[in-house]
């Protein structure tokens, strides 16, 4: 096989991804079914499910709030029958959480953010590894972020929330790697688009500076100079399911123009 065809993800992979209707999951989405995989989809957001799934008549997707186990166990349920197994599981459902002060983020906003960021992600994966270990040569890829290697300041619930995933990620790749599962990583940085605008805004607010000065903030703690794309997310993805891909397991790769600090 040449080089490049190693690089390519195979034909007909069955994937699941996270939160796929919109952002950074819509991409990766996207992405792997025009690499020729079996896509299923899945989001809390139904009117944005609704026109991801018009617009791409060749993903299925199905409603699903991750935090929630019952709807996690209805959406493995239209695993096998949409897909016929499970090659790829993308747990990329995630949420910004609360921005402020520790004294002032309340506990049902703490416990929201985990409830999505961490334990869907368990949730989820939970269900997918008996998939997977039929499907042999497994992989799961799971959505942190920078700040699951750096602090950050006024948004302690997301923090706290990436770091696990980071640990939650080299204790599956210990535990499965035996049985041929590969599970790694994806740390983004800044990703162009309205999340991180919405997250501009909320810190403006906390810190009571303009939107432009938060901006050129974070901005000024990346090596780079400049915001990353969502289809930098993809294309790793892609990579870590392809043949080039086969020994790289248990890795927390940042994608982020080397972000200093947050």
């Amino acid at each position: 096989m040449a080089l490049h065809e190693r690089m390519r993800p195979r034909p007909g992979l069955r994937v699941l991804v996270t939160a796929g209707a919109s952002g950074i999951g819509a991409v990766i989405a996207r992405a792997f079914a025009e690499a020729e995989a079996r896509v299923l989809v899945c989001d809390v957001d139904t009117a944005a499910l609704a026109r991801f799934t018009a617009e791409n008549p060749m993903i299925h997707g199905v409603p699903c709030d991750v935090a929630d186990e019952a709807q996690v166990e209805a959406l493995f349920g239209e695993v096998e029958p949409r897909l016929g197994g499970l090659d790829v599981l993308v747990n990329n459902a995630g949420i910004a959480g609360p921005t402020g002060g520790v004294a002032e983020i309340s506990p049902a906003d703490w416990r929201r953010t985990l409830d999505v960021n961490i334990t869907g992600m368990f949730l989820c994966t939970r269900l997918a590894v008996p998939l997977l270990r039929k499907a042999k040569e497994g992989v799961i890829i799971n959505l942190s972020s920078v700040a699951g290697r750096l602090g950050y300041a006024y948004r302690t619930p997301y923090a706290a929330s990436k770091w696990a995933v980071v640990g939650f990620t080299q204790s599956l790749a210990k535990e499965l790697g035996p049985e041929g599962i590969r599970v790694n990583a994806i740390l983004p940085g800044v990703v162009r688009g309205e999340r991180i605008e919405r997250v501009f805004q909320a810190r403006a607010q906390a810190l009571g500076v303009s939107v432009e000065e938060v901006r050129k903030s974070y901005l000024d703690k990346v090596s780079l100079r400049r915001m990353v794309e969502p289809e930098d997310m993809a294309a790793m993805a892609l990579y870590l399911c392809s043949e080039a891909g086969r020994n790289i397991s248990g890795q927390s790769l940042s994608i982020c123009g080397n972000t200093e600090t947050i």
